[in-house]
């Protein structure tokens, strides 16, 4: 059950940080590219809906995958960096969610026409600007936690702790 435990583990861990990852490299640059380079006067106002539609699926996956970590059996002090990590992920995916991702949703909301349209000097636009910036950085803190859990989850695994 232990082997099973830490392969599932692994497995989770694994499709998240792949995910995130791909999602900040691969789709949400590619996403502002391609609507920028088709002309529309709101291109990123349509990118940010879709980006903040699919990042809430991230972010809530981030937060979610924490909990089948709980019946792991390991050394205490590798035990306590796992779940250190863990907990680092899940509260920087649940920051990302339920606290920027809300103000910026808020902030658009505000503005009353596309982003696109608010001059950069405007008092929302710069507070979005930089939500967007702590964003980016809350997420790279998520991604660094999620692999080191992963390094800690495959190092116990291979050296035979966690499957006792």
């Amino acid at each position: 059950m232990r082997k099973f435990l830490t392969i599932v583990s692994l497995l989770l861990l694994g499709l998240w940080l792949g995910a995130a990852i791909f999602f900040g490299a691969a789709v949400a640059p590619n996403l502002f590219s391609v609507l920028r380079g088709a002309g529309l006067p709101n291109a990123n106002e349509l990118a940010g809906s879709i980006v903040t539609r699919l990042l809430a699926i991230v972010n809530r996956g981030g937060f979610e995958i924490v909990r089948y970590f709980a019946s792991r059996n390991q050394r205490l002090v590798t035990r306590l960096v796992e779940m250190i990590s863990l907990a680092i992920m899940a509260i920087m995916t649940g920051i990302s969610q339920w606290v920027i991702s809300a103000r910026m949703v808020a902030l658009r909301a505000a503005m009353q026409v596309p982003i696109d349209q608010v001059a950069y000097s405007d008092p929302r636009r710069v507070a979005f600007d930089n939500l967007h910036r702590y964003s980016v950085d809350v997420m790279a803190v998520a991604l660094v936690a999620a692999l080191i859990a992963f390094i800690m989850i495959a190092v116990t695994s291979v050296r035979g702790r966690a499957i006792d």
